[in-house]
């Protein structure tokens, strides 16, 4: 059993006139693999999805974080508020840029950012808001968009986990000031490597964001600042043009998976809570259990991969140790990394590798 099973997703979706190999064969006949055509294709397609007036693509997920950054011109002496318990990206992006991450905990049910703790983080010297849609639905957007803009402060949805997912019937990417979304193969709509794409529908923010990508160009080698080279390689915007047509369906079938884990799986286990006004695509199905080093075990045993997002939050990485972080300083975040485990889920996990997952997990569980 795979934990994410990319071979069928291609094996379904290769064929046929608008397939991925039929995609990416119309690259390597123009041949331009840097800009091509399919890059505005797709990115018209998935700002019309999000419905927001620009899509921005990008060479990766982490690259999807630093444009808007860049653009803001965040650095030295500023801080940017986000959450530990998140993948490394996130925060690494802030201090690549000079700044100061600034931790708050997370919601105990959902594990997005608890905006109850927002307000009191923010300082003179905070330029931007990073709240994360883990696993595959949105935090509280709306209580976090009216703190922010009381103080004037853009927000930065981190949707590398939820694009496909909504909440109030709005796009997750489309939520905030941006929206950064990843299509690292194993999100929700990925493509066959790395790749993503800003958000947002600010004329002025998206101008800059698209000549950051490209060395600061303007124009043909008319450099109106200094950028970077974060352009989303043709080939893979090809599969992503192979994949949409399809994605609604993959939606579906990830929520109704999710929604039969969790009918299994709820009276033994801590299973995801999705909140009110919120769609889920489950980015990652994540439980929540005491022994989580015997439940994977047991599973591996049984043939069954499982993964842990995440072992340890960003305050107690040394990455960050010069912040000074502490055990104890973000209780929700630190009992969550303790006890968190994924299982498998992709749209093409069968209900009968589902039933084998389940009971690996009830007997693990119940014995």
């Amino acid at each position: 059993m795979q934990f994410i099973d990319l071979k069928s997703q291609y094996a379904q979706y290769r064929g046929g006139d608008d397939g991925i190999d039929a995609r990416m064969q119309a690259v390597l006949d123009h041949g331009r693999y840097i800009m091509g055509p399919e890059i505005a294709e797709m990115e018209q397609a998935l700002a019309e999805r999000t419905g927001v007036a620009h899509c921005i693509s990008c060479a990766s997920g982490t690259d999807a974080l630093y444009l808007p950054m860049l653009a803001l011109d965040i650095g030295a002496g500023d801080e940017v508020i986000t959450v530990p318990f998140t993948f490394i990206a996130t925060a690494e992006i802030i201090r690549l840029m000079g700044a100061t991450p600034i931790f708050i905990d997370v919601d105990p049910l959902t594990y997005n950012m608890d905006a109850s703790q927002l307000e009191a983080a923010i300082t003179e010297r905070t330029k931007a808001i990073i709240p994360v849609s883990l696993y595959g639905q949105a935090p509280d957007m709306e209580a976090i968009n009216a703190i922010a803009n009381r103080h004037g402060i853009p927000v930065l949805e981190d949707a590398a986990q939820s694009y496909g997912a909504t909440q109030n019937g709005r796009a997750s990417g489309g939520l905030s000031t941006v929206g950064c979304t990843s299509f690292f193969p194993s999100k929700p709509l990925g493509c066959y490597g790395d790749g993503g794409a800003v958000f947002c529908d600010d004329d002025e923010l998206a101008k800059v964001m698209r000549e950051l990508r490209a060395h600061g160009q303007e124009k043909r080698y008319v450099h109106s600042r200094i950028g970077m080279n974060a352009r989303m390689d043709t080939l893979q915007a090809a599969v992503i043009l192979g994949k949409l047509p399809h994605f609604d369906a993959e939606i579906e079938a990830r929520q109704r998976l999710g929604a039969r884990y969790s009918q299994e799986l709820g009276s033994i286990a801590k299973v995801p809570t999705i909140a009110t006004g919120n769609t889920h695509v489950y980015g990652q199905y994540t439980l929540q259990v005491e022994d989580r080093d015997g439940l994977r075990a047991a599973l591996l045993e049984a043939g069954i991969p499982t993964a842990v997002h995440y072992p340890r939050p960003l305050h107690l990485q040394q990455a960050f140790e010069d912040l000074g972080g502490k055990v104890g300083d973000f209780p929700v975040s630190e009992e969550a990394s303790k006890h968190v485990v994924s299982l498998p889920m992709s749209p093409f996990l069968t209900e009968s590798d589902q039933d084998r997952v389940i009971e690996a997990v009830r007997k693990a569980l119940t014995a």
